[in-house]
């Protein structure tokens, strides 16, 4: 027996202000997305999926609001000066910076976002 990790998802408060984060880091996500219950995209093989409260409770007979920092999720960036773009681009259109970027001690750049649902966002290279 196998299995590959095929889907990771975000349940969001806000689809429209949560799509227009993640097509700030860089991903292509059609306009008409924003008003869907269930969003996803797929990149290398892994699907990135939103949903919506609503959805959530249908699938797991209730929703409870998550405290603290849960799980990671970390995007390679093409380059160090890449991670401090991708950051200042972030913060530029009005999304929370939660640590600027800095030179690792295990060797890489690395910066944290947070989503606008509260998840922290992990940018290196």
């Amino acid at each position: 027996m196998s299995i590959k990790l095929d889907m990771v998802g975000i349940v969001v408060e806000d689809m429209k202000h949560t799509l227009q984060f993640y097509r700030t880091l860089g991903f292509s996500i059609a306009e008409e997305c924003n008003n869907e219950n269930h969003v996803e995209i797929e990149q290398g093989g892994v699907r990135l999926a939103f949903d919506t409260k609503q959805v959530a409770e249908s699938v797991f007979g209730e929703w409870e609001q998550a405290v603290g920092h849960r799980i990671e999720l970390a995007f390679l960036c093409d380059s160090p000066v890449a991670v401090d773009e991708t950051y200042d681009q972030i913060v530029e259109n009005g999304f929370t910076g939660h640590r600027a970027p800095w030179d690792a001690f295990w060797g890489q750049r690395y910066a944290i976002v947070q989503d606008p649902n509260g998840n922290l966002i992990s940018l290196f290279a």
